[in-house]
């Protein structure tokens, strides 16, 4: 018997669809299908005619797909996004939505490596096919480079201290398991912020394993192309590296931030933002989904 797959609850989910501002003939994307939670409500919006086209480049994520005849799963990597609209002529859009958040089923598998509470190999990787691993990263990465790596990803004060300590133990042994790093990583840990620190290391392998910030730029740039005119982008943000991108964007049409205006000061920006502030989860939200607490929600309007 096949072992089931769970996902976590679906993050701000009637801010999510409320933000799209669904058209029931309308067509859609989710680029984070994940479980299928909020594209399952995306479908429940849509008539006959409508249309939702999801990706997710994790296998597991593919046996959740929907037979729908409204619905196309897309395997792959959201920053393929144009393409992959192109083949499946759905050029342009009506919504597009990301939840960048990783879910219960990739932290609560040992067997990936995603999280320090469970040993396993040092994987990470969100597609199973994809190369580079965790192990990859500690083993083979300079010193210098893993410094940028946990400063820059992880925010951690000791992320130099760290590094070096690393590149010294796998002089003696190589970094194979969950085990491995937890030991190494123990003494560069406050004991007031263990667990705060454990989760910003474990988080800044992840995004180099899998790529996460490039293929955020690479995703967003392709947006203004891919939404009709009064097209909405709805993005569900984790951490402030990721935040800091999708605001600027939305902002600004650019991951810098930088505001162009016309002769006569009026913004340039391709985006009318819907909500000039986050939107995040109420305390009862969070009481039902904890992993919902760090979630904020941007929203913005391709004008035409």
């Amino acid at each position: 018997m096949e072992k089931e797959i769970v996902y976590h609850t679906p993050a701000l989910l009637l801010p999510c669809m409320e933000g799209l501002s669904i058209r029931p003939d309308g067509t859609y994307v989710d680029v984070t299908f994940g479980g299928g939670g909020h594209s399952r409500e995306i479908l429940n919006r849509l008539s006959p005619k409508g249309r939702l086209l999801s990706f997710d480049q994790d296998l597991d994520a593919a046996r959740n797909a929907f037979d729908d005849p409204r619905f196309t799963f897309v395997r792959g990597n959201f920053k393929h996004l144009s393409n992959f609209l192109k083949f499946y002529e759905a050029e342009k859009v009506d919504g597009i939505l990301a939840d960048l958040g990783v879910s219960f089923h990739h932290f609560d598998d040992a067997s990936r490596g995603f999280s320090f509470r469970f040993d396993g190999d040092l994987d990470m990787r969100m597609n199973q096919q994809a190369r580079l691993s965790a192990a990859d990263v500690l083993n083979n990465y300079e010193e210098e480079q893993l410094t940028d790596i946990f400063r820059l990803y992880g925010e951690l004060s000791s992320a130099k201290r760290l590094a070096a300590a690393i590149v010294r133990a796998r002089t003696a042994k190589r970094f194979e398991k969950v085990a491995d790093l937890l030991e190494v990583a123990d003494p560069f840990v406050g004991r007031d912020r263990q667990k705060k620190d454990m989760a910003k290391l474990f988080q800044a392998i992840r995004i180099e394993v899998n790529g996460e910030m490039d293929a955020l730029k690479r995703f967003l740039s392709q947006t203004v192309s891919s939404l009709k005119p009064g097209g909405r982008l709805v993005v569900l943000t984790y951490h402030s590296l990721e935040d800091r991108l999708v605001k600027n964007f939305m902002r600004a049409g650019n991951m810098e931030g930088n505001v162009e205006q016309d002769f006569f000061g009026n913004r340039l920006s391709p985006f009318r933002l819907v909500n000039n502030k986050p939107i995040v989860p109420d305390e009862a939200e969070i009481e039902a989904n904890p992993r919902s607490r760090s979630a904020k929600l941007r929203v913005a309007e391709l004008l035409g």
